[in-house]
């Protein structure tokens, strides 16, 4: 699997620093791109063409914190959502009461405010619970049997997200 982490020189782990994304993405992107290949060879602009679109999808991967934790778990040898598809029962309640509320808000744009807000604060707890385990996984010893633990839990947590995004992307529909 392509390292985004690695293509744009940062180190592998949850946490990035939005700045220095930024930078790296900017030199890298200045140092591959098109239109400083187009006096060479066929063979050198398709090149760049080629290394241009896999910095931007580093880029645009890493920016994005569900995405890099997607990415990240998949590097570390985590399950994908295919694989495993459980939430923990409670949130599936939650979650049920959540779209029922969006139904009772629609047209009431003080109620759907409050619900955006909800979510996002929601969304971006779940996002922080992620960071933890990840932090806890980069601490713990590569043969250690907690790693399958963590990353089935930082699966668990992702999943979640991605239903409390869907709820978000629902609410503003």
């Amino acid at each position: 699997m392509t390292d985004h982490f690695d293509r744009l020189g940062l180190p592998r782990r949850f946490t990035v620093d939005v700045g220095e994304l930024e930078r790296l993405y900017l030199a890298r992107s200045r140092a591959v791109h098109p239109d400083f290949h187009l006096a060479g060879s066929s063979a050198d602009l398709n090149a760049s063409l080629e290394l241009s679109a896999a910095v931007n999808e580093a880029y645009n991967t890493l920016r994005d914190p569900f995405a890099r934790a997607e990415h990240l778990l998949a590097l570390e040898g985590g399950p994908s959502a295919a694989e495993h598809k459980q939430v923990p029962p409670a949130f599936l309640a939650e979650m049920l009461d959540a779209r029922e509320e969006i139904e009772t808000a629609r047209g009431k744009s003080a109620e759907t405010e409050r619900l955006e807000r909800s979510f996002g604060a929601r969304f971006d707890g779940l996002m922080g619970e992620v960071a933890t385990l990840f932090d806890q996984l980069a601490a713990t010893p590569p043969e250690s049997d907690q790693r399958a633990n963590l990353r089935i839990r930082v699966r668990g947590l992702l999943n979640a997200a991605k239903y409390v995004r869907g709820l978000l992307r629902d609410l503003n529909d």
